[in-house]
């Protein structure tokens, strides 16, 4: 995930919420019986934009999760949001992981998968239909999610490296919205 760097956000300005999104448990088999380690994924967010992602290791739950929530609050970042859905459609893949999100009308609620989910919720996004394809792992689902929400663009982004005006292409979309209504 480090080709597409956003700004890092000052997480002691936030009001936070963590959710654990996966913990997974490895067992070793030693001469005294087995050690188990423990792995978590949490997922941190101010429902207003701004989402973190992290991962961490110890051999107690506890501490893999308390790790695992200090890495996502290191990897803050803001995305753009249209209302209470993003801006324009996005797709992403990570690993054998695919993700497309797709902007929905006010109302539709957040149609997708537990991990999925739960990104989307800390991010702010209320209105928003996904869909899943190929592996179904938390984990690399959640970093395709997280990578889609890396590739989005706010209106006035998407105006300056197209040379335009923002109303130029509002404009452009909402034409277009009407043309589709009058084929169908």
């Amino acid at each position: 995930m480090k080709a597409f760097k956003r700004e890092k956000i000052d997480p002691r300005n936030l009001d936070l919420e963590e959710k654990t999104v996966y913990i997974g448990r490895v067992s070793k088999v030693v001469k005294g019986g087995k050690r188990f380690n423990f792995s978590a994924y949490v997922v941190v967010g101010d429902r207003a934009g701004h989402i973190g992602f992290g991962h961490g290791k110890a051999h107690e739950v506890p501490d893999a999760v308390r790790k695992a929530g200090e890495g996502a609050r290191k990897s803050l970042f803001a995305i753009p949001l249209d209302k209470f859905t993003i801006p324009h459609s996005v797709y992403g893949k990570f690993s054998a992981s695919k993700v497309l999100l797709r902007p929905a009308r006010e109302g539709s609620g957040i149609i997708a998968c537990n991990a999925v989910r739960s990104v989307l919720e800390l991010a702010g996004v209320k209105d928003i239909l996904t869909k899943s394809l190929g592996s179904n792992t938390a984990h690399n689902l959640v970093k395709a999610t997280i990578k889609a929400l890396l590739l989005l663009k706010s209106p006035k982004e998407y105006a300056n490296t197209r040379d335009k005006t923002v109303d130029e292409i509002l404009n452009y979309r909402r034409r277009k919205r009407v043309e589709q209504k009058t084929e169908d």
